[in-house]
């Protein structure tokens, strides 16, 4: 790679390229209204409720020193499934909504720079008690999920082992989170300075996955490797406005 194109990269990650924006240019300032907060489900999409706080209960007394002590990444998972409630804690942990504080803004578990909250939070999951294997999709304000496309057991870990490069302790672990980013949710207040910051938003919510599985007995493990094309096509993604950013295979350790 050429000093130019290293050159170039570096500065990606500089705050620079703020100081040449207009910001009262954006379509926030323009007046335009807010993406939504969240992709709503297809109106022949059930919602599959998720259990809530009242029964968490069993996650509570967790220390915060304990957790970040132990937070490790873990690549290999027993055969458990998890329980409906480990899984609704831990989607309420990463991507949770606490208060909508408007049409295009909520209050999350994670911060996000301008409450922008950019990312969709997908999972492919073969071993969650009382849901058949397949790709689903969370609803933060609901706290539930829709089902997107049932896959078999065997064809889901297979799709998702070629998706991610053939690192198969992705595909055998009970439940994959993928996230994937609509950039216009940051794009529409910030411009050209929204990419940078959605690194780092995806950052803090992957991150509050590691810790709240220590609560749960389970180990997770961040991933930024992947094919890009293959894993939106998993998804059913368009690859343009919307498309896979990061994944996070979860299971009992």
């Amino acid at each position: 790679m050429g000093k130019n194109a290293i050159a170039s990269h570096r500065d990606f990650l500089k705050d620079s390229l703020r100081m040449e924006i207009n910001f009262y240019l954006t379509d926030q300032n323009q007046g335009i209204e807010p993406p939504p907060v969240q992709k709503p489900p297809r109106p022949e999409q059930e919602l599959i409720s998720l259990p809530g706080q009242e029964e968490w209960q069993n996650f509570v007394g967790t220390d915060l020193l304990d957790a970040i002590g132990r937070r490790r990444s873990h690549r290999r998972f027993t055969e458990e499934a998890l329980s409906l409630a480990e899984l609704g804690f831990l989607l309420w942990a990463s991507q949770g909504i606490k208060g909508l504080i408007g049409p295009g803004s909520a209050l999350r578990t994670v911060p996000s720079a301008g409450c922008r909250h950019a990312f969709e939070s997908y999972l492919l999951i073969s071993a969650v008690a009382d849901l058949k294997p397949g790709l689903y999709r969370y609803l933060p304000i609901e706290h539930a999920l829709v089902l997107e496309k049932p896959l078999g057991k065997d064809l889901l870990r297979q799709n998702l082992a070629k998706g991610t490069l053939n690192q198969n302790f992705i595909a055998s672990a009970p439940v994959c989170f993928i996230w994937s980013v609509i950039p216009y949710r940051m794009e529409w207040r910030y411009q050209l300075a929204a990419h940078r910051v959605i690194l780092m938003d995806v950052g803090h919510l992957c991150q509050n996955l590691y810790l709240a599985c220590e609560a749960v007995g389970c180990g997770t493990c961040a991933i930024a490797a992947y094919d890009q094309e293959l894993m939106d096509k998993l998804l059913e993604l368009d690859g343009k406005d919307e498309f896979t950013i990061y994944l996070a295979p979860v299971g009992k350790v």
